[in-house]
Formats: structure tokens, sequence, C-alpha cells
């Protein structure tokens, strides 16, 4: 069976940030998700392409520009339908302030020795 559009973890972490509509940057976004920009930036493009996403680009105090994305009306409803959809299991989000503790930690794996058995 197909997965329905914008399902994946990643994606409902994104809709997840921009529940509280409002104005949120690129690297602000990562850090809260733990997405990494590599996939997230596909995925505000994917949304901003079909105009759920809204983006503008501000001036920071510093004077260095940065671009700032918020979802659209519509954008919000779709968002709030995909989440509503999401089993809870199925919500695992990459980042822990998404709602979702960070997986334990685990041990490291046991490497097996690689030395040879001495010829007798």
């Amino acid at each position: 069976m197909a997965r329905r559009p914008d399902t994946s973890p990643q994606t409902l972490a994104v809709f997840r940030a921009f529940v509280g509509g409002s104005w949120r940057y690129g690297y602000d976004l990562s850090r809260e998700t733990g997405i990494r920009s590599g996939t997230l930036y596909p995925i505000l493009m994917r949304l901003s392409g079909r105009g759920l996403l809204e983006s503008r680009w501000e001036e920071t105090a510093s004077g260095r520009r940065r671009r700032s994305h918020r979802l659209t009306g519509e954008g919000i409803a779709y968002a709030e339908s995909r989440l509503a959809d999401a089993r809870p299991g199925s919500a695992t989000v990459v980042g822990a302030r998404a709602g979702n503790p960070p997986p334990p930690e685990r041990a490291p794996a046991r490497v097996a020795s690689c030395r040879a058995t001495p010829p007798r």
C-alpha cells in the first residue's frame, strides 16, 4: 500500500514546529526538529511549491539576511489534518522537542577479536 503524502516522520515534525503560526527560519527549524538541512529544505520547498508555505527575507540585528517561513491558512489546515491522521507510533520524530522522548542510548557493540590463532 502506498504511503499518504506528507506523512513521513520528518514532514510531521516540520508541521508540528509550524503549528503556532509564527515565522520560522531554517536553522531554527533544524535545531528544534533535529532534521538536517539536506532533508529539511526539500520539505520546505515542496510545501512552498504547493502553496502551503509562504516565505520572506528578513534582516537580523547584525545586518545578515535570512529567509523565514510560515504555513499559509491552507497549510495550517492541511498540517492539522495530517497530524490528526498520524498514528501515535508512526510519528516518531528525529528531535526530542517535537513531542517524543529521545531514543534510549545503546551500549557500543562489542567487537570480536581479529587476532589470528597462532600456528602449532
